[in-house]
């Protein structure tokens, strides 16, 4: 596997991998639990969703063709807690993920070195998927972070559960 094609494979794993933690946040949570802020300027979970799958779907559409702030995005309205159901909400958040997703996976080693336009300014493919990254796990970590206050004692964690840490290392170098 040539450098291009490892990274882009290691790419897409941790990009799932950030997905499945908002995932499983979101599965522990009902629908008033998702729109809780803790102040007025806050944003609560659903509000993070419609803005991640919102960021999604213009920068990954037309990725490699056209500029990354499409002009049907309307980046405020993402900011406005306006989803109705967790049913809606997951339909949001999965919509961005899949345009997202494809995408990335169409990308070839060749595209890695190519320019994108994001806000008329010019990113290597790389640096856009790493922009991306950066952006998606933050907000991602909020969403997680939010849940955990919520839940509390009932939170079922997503990593290693506290004290578990060395036996889940033994586990893991037997593994090999």
């Amino acid at each position: 596997m040539s450098m291009g094609e490892t990274y882009l494979h290691v790419v897409l794993e941790r990009f799932k991998s950030v997905k499945a933690d908002g995932d499983k946040t979101i599965a522990q949570l009902d629908i008033e639990q998702l729109h809780w802020a803790f102040n007025e300027e806050s944003n609560s979970i659903a509000v993070i969703v419609k803005h991640v799958s919102g960021n999604m779907i213009s920068r990954w559409t037309d990725f490699l063709l056209t500029d990354g702030e499409k002009t049907t995005r309307n980046r405020d309205d993402e900011f406005i807690d306006s989803i109705d159901t967790k049913k809606e909400l997951i339909a949001i958040w999965e919509k961005g993920w899949q345009v997202f997703l494809k995408a990335l996976q169409s990308l070839t080693t060749e595209d890695l070195l190519a320019n994108v336009t994001i806000r008329g300014q010019q990113h290597t493919v790389i640096d856009a998927i790493e922009r991306q990254m950066a952006h998606y796990a933050s907000h991602v970590g909020q969403i997680v972070y939010v849940g955990k206050q919520i839940k509390g004692n009932e939170w079922n964690t997503l990593s290693i559960p506290r004290g578990q840490s060395q036996a889940f290392t033994e586990a893991m170098i037997k593994k090999g």
